[in-house]
C-alpha cells in the first residue's frame, strides 16, 4: 500500500516537473525575445540622441534650407534637372 502510495507520488512529481521545465523554457525564449527589444530600443534611443544633437548644427540648418528652402551659399550655382 505504502509503495503504490509512492509510485502515484512519483508520477504526480514527475508530471509536474516536466510541465514546469516547459514552462520554464518558454519564460527563458520570452525573456531573451524581451532583452532583443531592450537592446533595439537602446539603439534607437542613441540614433535619436545622435540627430537631437546634428539638429542644434549649422549644418543641420544648411542642408534643410538647402533641401526645402532650394537655397543656396553666396558664389553657389544651382543646378535643376529640366522638367
Amino acid at each position: 500500500m505504502i509503495c503504490m502510495v509512492l509510485v502515484i507520488l512519483s508520477g504526480v512529481l514527475a508530471v509536474s516537473s516536466v510541465k514546469l521545465n516547459a514552462k520554464n523554457a518558454q519564460y527563458k525564449a520570452q525573456e531573451e525575445e524581451l532583452e532583443a527589444q531592450i537592446r533595439e530600443e537602446e539603439q534607437r534611443a542613441e540614433e535619436v540622441k545622435e540627430f537631437e544633437e546634428y539638429v542644434k548644427t549649422d549644418d543641420y540648418i544648411r542642408d534643410t534650407a538647402e533641401e526645402k528652402l532650394d537655397l543656396v551659399d553666396p558664389g553657389e550655382i544651382l543646378f535643376r534637372p529640366a522638367q
